[in-house]
């Protein structure tokens, strides 16, 4: 829920920033309290009090919190990045989860072999691209992945790899 600067009578954030008085009718104050100074100092600084205020009078009522909430992530991350933004915080996790998935998948791979090894099966793994069961009596292995028969190629990266 926004809060209201007008309640303890002192200005919203937007309004101390810009040095002007704080009307009760104020755009700014219910989504910039003045206990968070540095979200409008922000979004002031990337996209400007005029943009901000016609994006909140544009927007429907019940939208305009998730809106500023959003100028304000994006603003952030734009000061931390300037070129990518919040694209470039997406893309970082993006490559991680891909690099953990290769990892997991490479750790499926081993489990697959320890267990076909351990259980002395005689048949021969499905071919690439099948999901099968091996019947037998000391095991029951399941191959749902095709890419748990692949060898795993890490490149000792920490940060993801490129894709």
């Amino acid at each position: 829920m926004a809060s209201s600067s007008h309640s303890s009578n002192f200005p919203c954030a937007a309004c101390k920033f810009l040095r002007r008085k704080c009307m009760p009718d104020c755009v700014f104050a219910p989504y910039f309290p003045p206990e968070e100074p540095q979200k409008f100092i922000n979004v002031h600084k990337i996209f400007g009090a005029s943009n901000v205020s016609k994006l909140i009078n544009e927007v429907a009522p019940h939208q305009r919190e998730d809106a500023v909430n959003s100028l304000a992530y994006e603003a952030e991350a734009r000061l931390k990045d300037p070129v990518y933004g919040c694209v470039g915080a997406i893309s970082i996790l993006q490559r991680q989860v891909f690099r953990l998935q290769r990892e997991l998948d490479a750790i499926h791979a081993d489990l697959i072999r320890y267990a076909t090894a351990t259980c002395n099966c005689n048949e021969m793994p499905p071919p690439m691209g099948r999901t099968s069961f091996h019947h037998n009596s000391s095991c029951n292995i399941y191959y749902p992945n095709p890419h748990w028969n692949e060898p795993y190629e890490g490149n000792g990266r920490s940060d993801g790899g490129s894709l």
